[in-house]
């Protein structure tokens, strides 16, 4: 399925109307499953699922690290792969109803879904204290990740999250149509790649929520930025 749908637009401007066609960004369910157990079904951009459901899985404390996971794999005789399975590694055991959702997640809220208050809080180490970054590799993070974010250049709607190292070198960037499916992405990638993640900094490309700061201590990740304003939760998460 790809990550944008065309559609036909009448698009007003100064110098008239015409019909014209226009890349919407893509959202469709997603049913996460551990083993053939559903747990949630997740509003997301089709692409990077697995890094999605694997980042998912960490930053809900599904899983404690990426070991503990065998494979991410699309359920059989799905043609659109909107159901995915999370199997496990070899003597690892987890009670589903643990994590079930009652409802979907949508793009726009990550924790929704949740029964409780107290189901919103995740167990999380304290992240390793974070590098000490120059002011000016801060200052060009935004324009490093802007410049690949490749689907909201042709849509106009996609959120982004950028994982850079502490000189500013970009290790792996996400784009989905909900801001928390796109730091799942990001973290789900870089953890199968080095883990613990280490000193790096994990960049939003819109505000700085509870959620976001949440999910960046359970991977372990110390720094985190936003393109916009930071909530008064995710600051005091943050501290």
């Amino acid at each position: 399925m790809s990550q944008t749908t065309p559609r036909s637009i009448t698009r007003t401007t100064l110098d008239g109307v015409s019909v014209d066609t226009d890349h919407l960004v893509t959202e469709a369910p997603l049913e996460m499953r551990l083993g053939m157990t559903p747990l949630a079904v997740l509003m997301r951009t089709p692409g990077h699922d697995a890094d999605l459901l694997l980042g998912f899985a960490i930053t809900e404390g599904i899983v404690l690290n990426p070991g503990e996971v065998a494979e991410v794999v699309p359920v059989a005789g799905d043609p659109e792969q909107n159901r995915w399975e999370i199997v496990l590694a070899d003597g690892v055991t987890i009670d589903p109803e643990q994590f079930r959702r009652n409802l979907y997640t949508s793009s726009s809220c990550g924790v929704c879904g949740k029964a409780s208050i107290d189901a919103l809080k995740v167990a999380a180490p304290q992240p390793p204290a974070g590098p000490v970054l120059d002011p000016a590799v801060v200052l060009r993070l935004p324009a490093q990740m802007r410049s690949v974010q490749e689907t909201f250049e042709l849509t106009g709607g996609q959120h982004a999250a950028a994982i850079f190292d502490a000189g500013g070198e970009l290790l792996a960037v996400r784009e989905d149509v909900g801001r928390h499916n796109a730091v799942d992405k990001v973290i789900g990638a870089i953890a199968t790649e080095r883990w613990p993640i280490g000193e790096v900094v994990l960049l939003v490309s819109g505000r700085v929520s509870f959620e976001i700061v949440q999910k960046a201590a359970v991977a372990g990740i110390p720094v985190v930025g936003g393109v916009s304003a930071a909530s008064s939760l995710a600051a005091v998460t943050a501290e």
